[in-house]
């Protein structure tokens, strides 16, 4: 594993230390890819964050097989026990996303792991991909949580091809935008082009995280983009933590100056056909 180098971890309580890893999950190994991000918590710790964000389907591998067997369930503590070792440990707040049954149905859902607390199933992915759809429920609502002062909110890859659901977030107050993710090969221009996007529309930072390898030859490109759109970190080839420093005030200073957000109508009200101006029309 190799790990960005990035500025020395900073006292100001107003800003959070995020790392966002990509790595490659196993499918159907669950217990050796909850060591792998057992390990990455502590090494996220020693890089001085206070939040890290993993891909999707990390717990489980992202595989159609895989997801319709047996999936793991917050009722089991066996398989979550030593994630929640390594946060008391490290006292890092983990984001580990996973397929997930719960209450008879199936989700590819976000679970919050953070020190002294019980595991929470905080969001599941609202926008299903392709065969995702014929397995998965889709979530029912927007999930943000709070961290030193922070507002973050909760997404799983699809669900940032979507400018209304990033929208829906800035709404809510979020500084930043988190997303798991699994991208094909050939999704590189779309994955870096929509996550850049829905920074700059909103002016709050996107955090990706991203699989790597089998069983797709996932590509990864985990990064995060300021408030104006710009990557100012990004992992490199294979296993890698990246680590950026996300303060609110660079948020409110975009917002001010980008006004986007500021100006956006609620209503811009019923498209209406102006005519047609093409030859044979204009003939007639």
């Amino acid at each position: 594993m190799r790990s960005s180098p990035g500025p020395e971890c900073q006292t100001d309580p107003v800003t959070c230390r995020i790392a966002t890893v990509q790595m490659e999950a196993v499918p159907s190994d669950i217990d050796g890819n909850v060591a792998r991000i057992a390990r990455l918590i502590v090494a996220a710790s020693a890089g001085g964050a206070d939040l890290v964000l993993f891909p999707e389907a990390a717990v489980t591998g992202y595989d159609d097989g895989v997801f319709a067997g047996p999936l793991p369930d917050l009722a089991d503590e066996e398989w979550w026990a030593p994630l929640q070792s390594a946060v008391d440990r490290s006292g890092v707040t983990a984001i580990v996303n996973t397929a997930i049954q719960r209450d008879g149905c199936r989700f590819l859902g976000d679970v919050i792991l953070s020190p002294g607390r019980t595991p929470l199933a905080a969001y599941d992915k609202q926008h299903l991909h392709d065969s995702e759809s014929s397995v998965f429920s889709p979530g029912a609502h927007g999930a943000f949580f709070t961290l030193k002062g922070l507002q973050f909110a909760l997404s799983v890859c699809y669900d940032a091809n979507f400018p209304e659901h990033a929208a829906a977030a800035a709404r809510a107050g979020a500084h930043a935008y988190l997303n798991s993710g699994a991208y094909f090969p050939g999704g590189e221009h779309r994955r870096d082009l929509h996550y850049a996007a829905r920074a700059l529309d909103n002016g709050m930072y996107v955090v990706f995280s991203g699989l790597v390898g089998e069983p797709h030859d996932f590509i990864g490109g985990a990064a995060v983009f300021d408030p104006l759109g710009r990557r100012i970190t990004v992992a490199g080839e294979g296993e890698h933590l990246a680590f950026a420093d996300l303060d609110p005030n660079i948020v409110a200073d975009a917002r001010r100056h980008q006004r986007m957000w500021a100006q956006r109508r609620e209503s811009l009200g019923e498209h209406r056909h102006a005519g047609s101006f093409d030859t044979a029309s204009a003939q007639r």
